[in-house]
């Protein structure tokens, strides 16, 4: 399996970083965990294609598969970007756009040119969707399958979340065969494995952007007149935290070439990315932490934003252990 990335793909990934240097620095970040909607933003990655990339061209999308998109989400989780590209580009988009009837496909339009925005709710998540709050519909998991449900028939219970600019609200509702989606199993388990990879990838491009940070500041930073950088032991400390990076991307990006070719065992490569990833970002995130030393607990600084977005999305679908044991009983039965 062939699944390293073309000359296309390295500049529409190359492209969006660009923009959403531009367009999505920590301020923007920080006005998220205020309340204030990035709807520019969100706008901006429509009218690029970013958001309906895996929608059919006749559906106002860019008709490309998950390897595409991967990179994306990795430059997004770059800048911590508070939207919700997994849910929406990598899961719903996607799953709506399997069942190819004109009701679906009218969704799947509104969704890629950025008018309509659904949230996801999946039974390893225990009902607790992120920006509920700013979606049109709902597209949550019951043990019947995948259902897609207006914010309507819904009630929101506000929740605290340790990264600010991810609303959170426990979702309660009933599920019934007017909302629910054809073939439920198959379904169920494509969101499962979508979501995961897409995390894993925003996971990586965190892990990535505090690793930078630190570098920097260990460069910058001295004691008895040299950067605190020269020292052995914060040397070996941002090593293994690469080390843990390295191992985890090419795990990521297998999985999305994986799940786009509808491969036998993309379930098994899902989990084994975002457990990777969710290790990954726990040793980086650990790292950060404390080569900074006390200002990296403080608001003030950026770390903070990257900090507690991986913290947040180290258990969205599932935490390490969790695929760990769906991995095991793939291969052990």
């Amino acid at each position: 399996m062939r699944f390293a990335f073309d000359d296309d793909q390295l500049e529409f990934a190359a492209a969006l970083k660009e923009v959403l240097s531009r367009e999505c620095p920590p301020e923007v970040v920080r006005a998220a965990w205020d309340g204030a909607p990035s709807t520019a933003l969100w706008s901006t990655l429509s009218d690029m294609g970013v958001v309906g990339l895996l929608a059919a061209e006749t559906d106002g999308g860019l008709g490309l598969a998950d390897i595409d998109l991967v990179s994306l989400l990795f430059e997004a989780g770059r800048v911590a970007a508070p939207i919700p590209l997994v849910d929406v580009a990598a899961v719903a988009v996607p799953t709506l756009s399997s069942f190819g009837t004109d009701e679906q496909s009218s969704i799947v339009s509104a969704l890629a040119d950025g008018s309509r925005r659904v949230a996801l709710g999946l039974l390893v998540d225990r009902s607790i969707v992120a920006q509920a709050d700013a979606a049109d519909d709902l597209l949550l998991e019951a043990h019947d399958g995948l259902h897609l449900v207006p914010i309507s028939a819904v009630q929101l219970e506000a929740l605290e979340s340790v990264d600010g600019s991810r609303r959170l609200a426990r979702v309660t509702w009933t599920p019934s065969a007017a909302t629910r989606l054809a073939d439920p199993a198959a379904a169920s388990s494509s969101a499962l494995d979508r979501a995961a990879v897409a995390t894993a990838a925003e996971l990586c491009g965190l892990s990535r952007t505090m690793l930078d940070l630190t570098v920097a500041y260990v460069s910058e930073r001295k004691q008895f007149g040299v950067p605190v950088g020269s020292y052995q032991a914060l040397k070996h400390r941002l090593a293994d935290a690469l080390l843990a990076l390295e191992f985890a991307q090419p795990l990521v990006w297998r999985a999305a070439q994986s799940v786009g070719d509808g491969h036998p065992e993309a379930s098994v490569h899902a989990s084994m990315a975002k457990a990777a990833a969710s290790d990954a970002g726990g040793v980086v995130a650990e790292a950060a932490l404390q080569c900074h030393g006390a200002i990296g607990y403080t608001v003030e600084y950026d770390l903070h934003l990257f900090l507690k977005r991986t913290w947040a999305l180290q258990r969205r679908v599932g935490d390490a252990a969790w695929h760990r044991r769906r991995v095991r009983r793939a291969l052990l039965g």
